[in-house]
């Protein structure tokens, strides 16, 4: 059974990248790499993609907490103990949406790969 805590950081991963109206083919390639590690099935998935304009996420108001959410979300795309470049771009395309830009994100994720 899936771990409803990272289902939940996988459908705001999902919301964060339809932010701006459209899911890149990358970025969903990248999904769908998560997914299949987190034995999300692939009809799950396309499912969770078409209704991604639904999911309402909140941005966190603070910075603390927006870099906890984009920890957790590094964090899932790692699952499978392989942070691939097409995965690395999504999260630090997310951390843009989050209000990070593309260097802060670029120095939260390596902080987070050194911790590990």
């Amino acid at each position: 059974m899936l771990d409803p805590v990272k289902l939940e950081h996988f459908r705001n991963l999902i919301s964060l990248s339809a932010a701006d109206g459209k899911i890149e083919v990358a970025e969903r390639k990248s999904l769908a790499r998560i997914a299949t590690s987190l034995g999300i099935p692939s009809d799950r998935l396309e499912v969770m993609l078409t209704h991604a304009h639904e999911y309402v996420y909140l941005v966190p108001q603070n910075n603390r907490n927006r870099e906890q959410q984009l920890v957790q979300m590094i964090d899932i795309a790692l699952v499978d103990g392989n942070f691939s470049p097409s995965e690395r771009e999504l999260i630090k395309s997310v951390a843009h949406k989050l209000g990070f830009t593309f260097q802060e994100a670029e120095v939260i994720i390596e902080n987070y790969l050194r911790g590990k």
